[in-house]
């Protein structure tokens, strides 16, 4: 699954937003430009994205060497991510937490 796919599956499902072409729909009939949005990227998408997905704890850790270990559990189910970049380890805790099968 490409970035561009996780993306739009977690927009539907944790964001609410309906997935078009070159957008997202959001409430109130707004709309955002799907490069505005890049979780999988961008610490602060990755950050909205957790906030939106009000897991029921949470942990981010990282060591010395570059190493992130992210820890998310959502409505009772756990998921759990490691690798270097922040963002990408987060927005995938959150992929499994919420059912989606991202590739280690």
């Amino acid at each position: 699954m490409t970035s561009d796919q996780l993306t739009a599956i977690l927009a539907e499902r944790v964001m609410g937003w309906t997935v078009g072409p070159d957008r997202f729909m959001m409430a109130n009939r707004g709309w955002m430009s799907r490069w505005r949005f890049q979780p999988v990227e961008k610490l602060e998408d990755a950050f909205r994205l957790l906030e939106k997905a009000a897991p029921q704890e949470y942990s981010i850790c990282g060591d010395d060497k570059g190493n992130i270990h992210v820890h998310v559990r959502i409505a009772g189910t756990a998921g759990e991510a490691r690798g270097t970049s922040k963002p990408l380890a987060i927005t995938t805790a959150i992929a499994r937490a919420v059912g989606i099968e991202v590739e280690p």
